[in-house]
């Protein structure tokens, strides 16, 4: 059993104003033709497929696009409902979608709703491995809460109700393999998913937190015994706390600048009797080229002229520029507008490198404090500082606990 596994399309996103279809449209021909070449008999989404709940018609049509074409070659699809997905949308068309060799699993509710069984390749109702079909899972659909508790509290509740979700998911996925293995006769791989944040993992600026106020990341150890975990949210391709088995494939396109640098890929996950047997990248091709340069005025000519290469008058690159030791001056677009004349590049964001976050809030229209929330306030402040991810992290969860016992204490 051959699974590809992929996550975070964000179809329907707006990058700075530019529309990501055409890089998606790519994205689906390239990966319609590598399901054929590779002989994927399912493809997995973890979650987020969607940028926003209302997504554009064309990112519909997209959605249905893959549907159909993954059909029409013979393979199973499962999409799992990620934290910028709505289940009503996702949910509009799933009975619909049934009917084409695909599951849609939108909210974490019924453990025994959550178990599917995904068939080899050609529609011979032939199961290949069970799915612990676990999407991301909000607060509400798991946790009631009580009055009084600290945000320490309100944290190990919300693990255990996250941890309580998956062992029920589990138990309910092994009864089911069971009954089939015993109609088989021979042992079915056990897989599940996931979207949300482990402990460890790398993130990214276009990254949102999903369990602002409580929960900062989910322990490895509290996922159950499985042969793999195919997990989405974070776009940056890694292992999990070095584990082979638990897996961020990351988004297949970057979805910010600080994703450039990264090989987007989708993992190649084979299967047996004996459970998972190798994982195998697949480097995403680049649909649309962007790149981030910084430097003062003098160097960043040459930095310029080199991400030019990449790009060519229709498909220009999108560029981000951080202005270095020259940040002072009034007049830096004009000047960034005068280096890149002539060149197939287009300029999408100037940063000046020193109190770039001050300056944009400052200089941001009709955005006053009133309309940011303590936490934004924060954010925007750490943004400015070089420090570890980690403690990055560590000062993120710190202040969330400070702001809601505040709260809880003015309540």
């Amino acid at each position: 059993m051959r699974i590809l596994h992929t996550s975070d399309w964000h179809l329907g996103q707006h990058f700075m104003g530019k529309s990501r279809q055409a890089e998606h449209q790519q994205l689906i021909d390239w990966l319609v033709q590598q399901v054929d070449e590779q002989a994927v008999d399912a493809v997995l989404i973890a979650g987020d497929i969607f940028d926003t709940g209302s997504p554009p018609s064309y990112a519909r049509e997209l959605y249905s696009q893959l549907v159909v074409r993954l059909h029409g070659a013979g393979v199973a699809l499962l999409l799992l409902g990620g934290n910028h997905d709505s289940v009503s949308t996702l949910g509009e068309s799933r009975a619909l979608l049934a009917c084409l060799s695909t599951t849609v699993v939108g909210a974490a509710n019924d453990p025994q709703a959550q178990v599917v069984v995904l068939s080899r390749r050609g529609g011979l109702n032939e199961p290949g491995c069970v799915v612990c079909a676990i999407p991301f899972i909000r607060p509400r659909d798991v946790l009631q809460s009580l009055p009084g508790q600290s945000a320490q509290d309100k944290e190990q509740s919300l693990q255990a109700a996250i941890q309580a979700h998956y062992t029920a998911v589990f138990d309910a996925a092994n009864t089911h393999r069971a009954a089939l293995q015993a109609e088989l006769g021979h042992a079915l791989p056990l897989i599940a998913t996931g979207h949300l944040t482990t402990v460890g993992a790398s993130t990214s600026e276009s990254v949102r937190e999903i369990y602002v106020g409580s929960l900062n990341a989910f322990p490895t150890s509290a996922f159950p015994a499985v042969d793999y975990i195919a997990l989405g949210h974070i776009h940056q391709p890694q292992k999990v706390g070095g584990l082979d088995h638990i897996r961020y494939c990351g988004s297949p396109i970057p979805l910010s600048f600080d994703e450039v640098r990264q090989t987007k890929e989708v993992l190649l996950v084979d299967l047996n009797d004996a459970g998972l047997q190798t994982i195998t990248p697949l480097p995403v091709p680049r649909f649309q080229h962007l790149a981030s340069v910084s430097g003062n005025l003098v160097t960043l000519a040459e930095h310029i002229q080199t991400a030019a290469t990449q790009g060519t008058p229709e498909c220009p690159v999108w560029l981000e520029v951080t202005v270095a030791e020259d940040d002072y001056l009034s007049d830096l677009p004009a000047r960034i507008e005068a280096m890149v004349e002539g060149l197939p590049v287009e300029v999408l964001r100037i940063r000046r490198q020193r109190g770039n976050a001050a300056a944009a809030l400052a200089a941001a229209v009709r955005e006053t404090l009133d309309e940011l929330s303590p936490h934004d306030v924060f954010e925007r402040r750490l943004a400015q500082e070089e420090l570890a991810d980690d403690l990055k992290l560590a000062l993120q969860k710190r202040y969330r606990q400070v702001v809601t016992g505040l709260q809880e204490g003015q309540s």
